[in-house]
């Protein structure tokens, strides 16, 4: 039996769109029609004037709920994590590893392959982020961890039998036939803790590389003679980026300039994501580390980034503040354009028959009210 979302402000392609109720069936969505026109025995969810928008996808989830994928990198923590963040409408995430021992990177790779064969809620797929980075742009990763992408890596890299492979490295330090044989295995490439030189990013982009890993930090900067990553990213309108849009990882300014240069439809909210989110006791530890939250930023005793206290439905909110977007806007880039990132549009990103039903129900604040994943409601966290 349907079920239908109703008295809400849809968000379809057009942008909100009032008066039409969302049929859903199981795991899909199967309609939008006029709320005259529900089915006569179909469920009925009232929504008090609220905004119905797909739930949000984030490539960057390092942790949450108090919990650190590195750390334990088990089906057990995968779920935390999405307990965390489906609080604040993520309905689709990639746990993320930063750079470690190959051990672990295999470790991750399994625990997801077991969550989603398992189904467990909301997760895409895994981010290793690392350790085939550069130590000159390495930020808050251990520099002990970082090693060259061989044979043995690839094949731990291309593991992953459900779900998306994301990677993050510095294409600088491999080659762009490497790069090729990443792609055309399926994996998505992003650049990311780079200090590669424009030349060398425009050789990644042209062998498959797909993204750039929160544009502007850790990586070469746009100068006036040697454009840098930033630079390569900026000018190739194919690629994608992810933006961190707290106002201290990166200047609102600068923000705004990428989506002049790229267009909002090639830029994508991410959090980096630490444990505190979710928590009311902000402080962890990082691989041996203390980190503290200041502001809502995660950082070492000597003041050094280390990932961020940010949900999703705050950085939408942070988009439409700092960016000067209106709220669809900042919502696509919240859920289409990362559902497209990954090759999944056809399956989550908009509100449209046939996708599934993965929603968010947010207030007239942003502030997210209700979660579905796959049609089913979720636990506040």
């Amino acid at each position: 039996m349907a079920t239908a979302f109703l008295n809400a402000r849809v968000l379809t392609d057009g942008g909100f769109a009032e008066g039409l109720a969302v049929l859903v069936e199981g795991d899909r969505i199967v309609a939008l029609v006029g709320e005259r026109e529900i089915p006569s025995g179909a469920g009925r969810v009232d929504l008090a004037g609220e905004i119905l928008a797909p739930g949000f996808v984030d490539v960057q989830v390092n942790g949450g709920g108090g919990v650190l994928f590195n750390d334990a990198p088990t089906v057990e923590t995968i779920a935390a994590i999405g307990r965390a963040h489906r609080a604040f409408g993520t309905t689709g995430f990639l746990p993320t590893l930063i750079s470690d021992d190959l051990s672990v990177v295999r470790e991750g790779i399994a625990a997801v392959d077991t969550a989603i064969a398992a189904g467990v809620p909301g997760v895409l797929g895994i981010h290793i982020e690392g350790p085939y980075l550069n130590s000159s742009r390495k930020g808050i990763h251990d520099s002990s961890k970082i090693r060259e992408l061989d044979e043995q890596g690839l094949k731990a890299l291309t593991g992953l039998r459900h779900g998306r492979t994301l990677v993050t490295l510095a294409p600088e330090r491999t080659t762009v036939a490497m790069i090729r044989r990443l792609a055309d295995a399926g994996t998505i490439v992003s650049a990311g803790h780079s200090n590669g030189r424009y030349e060398e990013i425009r050789a990644a982009l042209d062998s498959g590389l797909a993204g750039f890993t929160h544009l502007f930090n850790a990586m070469s900067p746009l100068r006036n003679r040697e454009p840098g990553a930033v630079g390569a990213a900026l000018e190739d309108r194919a690629s994608w980026c992810g933006l961190i849009v707290d106002g201290r990882h990166v200047h609102p300014a600068a923000m705004r300039l990428a989506l002049r240069c790229k267009g909002a439809e090639r830029i994508m909210l991410v959090t980096d994501a630490m444990p505190s989110v979710g928590l009311e006791e902000k402080d962890f530890m990082l691989q041996g580390r203390q980190i503290r939250v200041e502001d809502g930023v995660c950082v070492t005793e000597d003041g050094t980034l280390a990932g961020s206290d940010l949900d999703m439905a705050m950085a939408v909110r942070n988009a439409i503040a700092m960016l000067d977007v209106d709220a669809p806007t900042a919502l696509a880039m919240a859920s289409l354009h990362p559902a497209e990132f990954l090759r999944l549009d056809r399956i989550y990103g908009r509100i449209a028959p046939g996708l599934r039903a993965s929603l968010v129900a947010l207030d007239g604040e942003l502030h997210v009210t209700r979660t579905w994943i796959d049609g089913v409601e979720c636990d506040a966290g």
